[in-house]
């Protein structure tokens, strides 16, 4: 059968101090010369992810931006992306007053992505998120909302407590048009809410993938909530062993920890398992 692997980057391919082992960089370029079908699928957009993954040789297109960007990882180019129209970013404006203070939008000149954020009195949790982005030239703050909203639109992201977003949450959520993820930080205490396009997700990303390439079989690792709907697809679901109860409830399997290269024994495994 001809099987097609994607996994989430953060809290599973990638180790707590967001990097990739050589081990697990060294695995799955082995695997993918030899034909193996690998990718990943993130909520980072291609610029980040590429600081992490820069070494990987990947062959198929990466999936970013929880499903709204398609792009190539070697060199960043954006295969295909999803944006709002402009009745959805006049709804945007008008509905989510919070994001002010607390967030960015995501928007693309052509193949250059920027972060627009207009805060200048910040909440603490989106504060740090500003102090850990300082050399991110991505990063431009601006004077309004209005401006916020400049170019492509293509995600909405707000960082803050979990008590002060799920309010915006529960409220956005009833819209159509968009998805709404709303979840913990893999690495802080903060939660995050983004918004991208309806049906633009890591699972329909990855289904339409699928079908592209002829894939008979998906097989897919995660640890996270918006790891839940590609779980639902996969014939078979790994969950690492750091995943949230609901990854784990949801998965066909449990691996070791992302820490410990668990998606790169997986793979160990299955090659002898394969070989034999």
């Amino acid at each position: 059968m001809k099987t097609l692997f994607v996994s989430d980057l953060d809290g599973t391919l990638m180790r707590s101090d967001k990097t990739l082992s050589e081990k697990t960089i060294n695995t799955l370029n082995r695997l993918v010369e030899k034909g193996i079908l690998f990718t990943y699928a993130t909520a980072r957009s291609i610029q980040s992810a590429m600081e992490i993954t820069g070494k990987l040789k990947l062959k198929l297109p990466v999936i970013t931006r929880n499903g709204t960007v398609l792009a190539d990882n070697s060199t960043g180019r954006m295969i295909q992306k999803a944006v709002f129209t402009a009745e959805e970013i006049k709804l945007l404006k008008t509905e989510l007053p919070e994001l002010k203070e607390r967030g960015f939008v995501s928007s693309y000149f052509g193949d250059e992505m920027y972060k627009f954020y207009c805060a200048k009195n910040p909440v603490p949790g989106f504060q740090k998120y500003i102090d850990d982005h300082k050399k991110d030239s991505r990063m431009k703050q601006v004077d309004d909302m209005e401006t916020m909203f400049d170019g492509e639109v293509g995600y909405v992201t707000l960082v803050d407590d979990e008590s002060k977003l799920r309010p915006a949450y529960e409220r956005m959520k009833k819209f159509e048009g968009w998805e709404c993820v709303f979840q913990k930080d893999a690495y802080d205490k903060e939660f995050w809410l983004e918004i991208c396009l309806e049906n633009c997700t890591k699972a329909k990303a990855i289904l339409a993938l699928k079908k592209k390439i002829g894939a008979d079989k998906l097989v897919v690792f995660g640890d996270s909530v918006n790891d839940l709907p590609m779980f639902e697809i996969a014939d078979e679901a790994c969950a690492v062993e750091n995943a949230i109860p609901e990854a784990k409830a949801w998965a066909t399997k449990i691996i070791g920890k992302n820490d410990d290269d668990s998606v790169a024994c997986y793979f160990e495994q299955w090659i002898q398992e394969h070989a034999s």
